[in-house]
């Protein structure tokens, strides 16, 4: 039996599902009505997503079919963090969003900050893009994972490699 136990806080996007999202979301985009005849597209890069379209209304309408599609795919939106709006070329707007995978520092450090603040008798500590925890009792772990799932970090996480 381990004398310690541990677990891995982390920020995964699971990318082949992103590319799902974005094919449904396109085709929906080409069968709606009011977006028939308008210039309305959705790329998905590497690590990033451009939306375009004729004004904000619908680009915001994209994105919102965009997230709805992410949601049924079993991806947070969280996942998505969109930039400012921008005007393009020919009166149309354009928005990017980068796919936030891992932690960044800043975030690991208020995880980490607030695991020391509950006061909860575990060990946190930041090993690149995640934050591993350790401690001697598996309810004590227990109880860090809900303190976590209750606070919100602007990023989805979740909790693997526990052992």
């Amino acid at each position: 039996m381990p004398s310690t136990y541990s677990f891995d806080v982390v920020s995964v996007v699971n990318m082949q599902e992103v590319d799902n999202a974005v094919n449904q979301a396109k085709k929906e985009i080409e069968q709606r009505y009011d977006f028939k005849g308008s210039k309305t597209e959705i790329t998905l890069g590497e690590d990033e997503i451009k939306v375009a379209s004729d004004d904000e209304f619908r680009l915001n309408s994209v994105v919102e079919i965009l997230k709805a599609k992410f949601i049924k795919r079993g991806i947070s939106p969280k996942a998505l963090d969109l930039g400012k709006i921008e005007n393009a070329s020919l009166g149309t707007v354009r928005q990017a969003g980068k796919l936030v995978n891992g932690i960044s520092k800043e975030k690991a450090k208020d995880i980490v900050a607030e695991i020391k603040n509950s006061k909860i008798k575990v060990q946190a500590q930041i090993m690149e893009d995640q934050v591993r925890i350790t401690g001697k009792n598996k309810d004590d772990l227990q109880a860090a994972i809900t303190l976590l799932k209750g606070k919100d970090f602007g990023i989805d996480l979740q909790f693997s490699n526990y052992r």
